[in-house]
């Protein structure tokens, strides 16, 4: 779900956390659970193919290359959980990332009116590599959840772009 969600990406099934190739001994009996894991646990389901690479200790690695979800955002379980990638992890996207995820898959383009909370938000950023909701909250003294719209905005209006983060999403400019 998370690479769905992102930009797509590669799976690799066999390989340890340090690295170290290990493959699988059983690698049908693993591919059938995945296959079952995504078809019953990721709504709506995500574009994948599966490709088996074979290793000399007759052990297999399984590559799922997963694509990008294009039409709508990707959620994981019964309580519809979204997670994205950032570097090599996958985390629980936050409130905004799951509003930008829904306006970017709406394929319309947005307009904003560049006011004095704009303007004291691209003079931040002028000054410092990225911005919070909680510190553009608190320098333009908006109510988190109005602050929170405008940051969207301005990414679906492509002005910025979301960076996640496993504590505080960073906005940075585009």
């Amino acid at each position: 779900a998370a690479f769905a969600n992102t930009k797509g990406g590669l799976l690799l099934v066999g390989i340890g956390d340090n690295k170290e190739i290990i493959g699988l001994k059983y690698p049908d009996e693993d591919e059938y659970l995945l296959i079952k894991a995504i078809s019953t646990m990721i709504l709506p389901n995500p574009e994948y193919v599966v490709e088996k690479v074979s290793l000399d200790n007759d052990k297999t690695v399984l590559v799922f290359r997963i694509f990008e979800s294009k039409s709508e955002p990707v959620y994981v379980g019964p309580e519809n959980k979204l997670y994205v990638r950032s570097a090599d992890k996958s985390i629980q996207g936050s409130k905004e990332i799951k509003e930008i995820l829904k306006g970017q898959s709406k394929n319309k383009s947005y307009k904003f009116r560049f006011g004095d909370n704009e303007k004291t938000l691209m003079e931040y950023l002028d000054l410092n590599q990225y911005i919070t909701l909680q510190k553009f909250s608190e320098i333009c003294n908006l109510n988190p959840k109005f602050a929170s719209r405008t940051l969207i905005l301005l990414v679906l209006a492509g002005l910025l772009k979301i960076v996640p983060h496993e504590l505080e999403d960073h906005f940075v400019l585009k």
